[in-house]
């Protein structure tokens, strides 16, 4: 007999990095604030989420970040100025962006200890249930959105699942990639992963890309896992360790990805999302024929 998964209700977002790759713009403002187009990243990744069905997100935060708190909050002085003026349509943009009563949680990350501590330190909040992480510098221009589309398959297969793309067999060393086992569609059994193999040694071309669902039995392996590439506690290093007692899916999901804590990778998601806007696409693209 099949047993029904359990319903995906939580998501953890990772939001404690420094943002170095983009510095120095991050100096002050935090990575995931910065805009793309006319709103943050992090906009777009919450959107992605409510999208999927998560009823309740977990950030992860470090020092720093506080201004991440506050753009999901009321800000009084705007919303009075904006209802004074008329201008209720930004006005309901600002209101649909915030959350519902126990939607949001937060919890800092107080060392930089690497990306499976910081999914670790969300353990209470989540519980005994399966979750999904979402990378929140990653921008995935999706329809449905990236996790809806893992989120389907995880209520058929169960067990964990896990977001990849392809990518050119000349990159595959840039990435973590999956080692797969059989593949039907765009769902692929895979047995093993190899981080960043090199060049001619990789097991396929699908690349892990950021978007997660996972069992809360990784809680239990990231407690004790040693540190890994870059002396940090990696969460791909526990997720091999639960390959050994659980199922793990990978899915191609059908979207373009955007690396947005990559200089060159924020510059090509403002422009890709800018010329797909009904309202903003024309004059991008004016503007930009008339730069080059």
């Amino acid at each position: 007999m099949t047993l029904t998964p359990l319903r995906l209700r939580k998501a953890v977002l990772p939001v404690a990095g420094l943002g170095t790759r983009v510095l120095p713009g991050t100096k002050t403002t935090p990575k995931e604030l910065l805009n793309v187009v006319d709103r943050p990243i992090l906009s777009y990744i919450v959107e992605e989420a409510r999208e999927a069905g998560i009823e309740h997100i977990v950030f992860v935060t470090g020092r720093s970040k506080g201004a991440i708190e506050d753009y999901f909050d009321h800000q009084v002085e705007l919303e009075a100025q904006l209802e004074a003026k008329g201008k209720t349509e930004l006005l309901d943009q600002l209101l649909a962006e915030l959350p519902q009563a126990g939607e949001m949680s937060f919890t800092r990350q107080m060392q930089p200890k690497g990306l499976g501590h910081a999914v670790w330190c969300a353990r209470d909040i989540i519980g005994r249930e399966p979750f999904a992480v979402m990378l929140p510098d990653v921008i995935v221009d999706g329809r449905p959105g990236a996790l809806k589309q893992l989120v389907q398959a995880y209520e058929e297969t169960g067990g964990n699942v896990i977001g990849v793309e392809a990518v050119p067999d000349s990159e595959t060393h840039k990435y973590g990639i999956v080692d797969p086992i059989s593949r039907n569609g765009r769902r692929v059994s895979m047995k093993g992963m190899v981080e960043k193999p090199a060049q001619g040694t990789s097991p396929s071309n699908l690349s892990i890309s950021g978007r997660y669902i996972l069992q809360p039995e990784i809680f239990d392996l990231l407690a004790t896992q040693e540190r890994g590439a870059g002396n940090e506690i990696q969460l791909t290093d526990a997720m091999a360790r639960l390959m050994g007692e659980q199922a793990f899916t990978a899915i191609e999901y059908e979207g373009v990805t955007h690396d947005c804590g990559d200089k060159i990778g924020l510059l090509r998601a403002n422009v890709a999302l800018a010329l797909k806007r009904p309202d903003l696409g024309a004059a991008a693209r004016e503007a930009i024929a008339a730069l080059l």
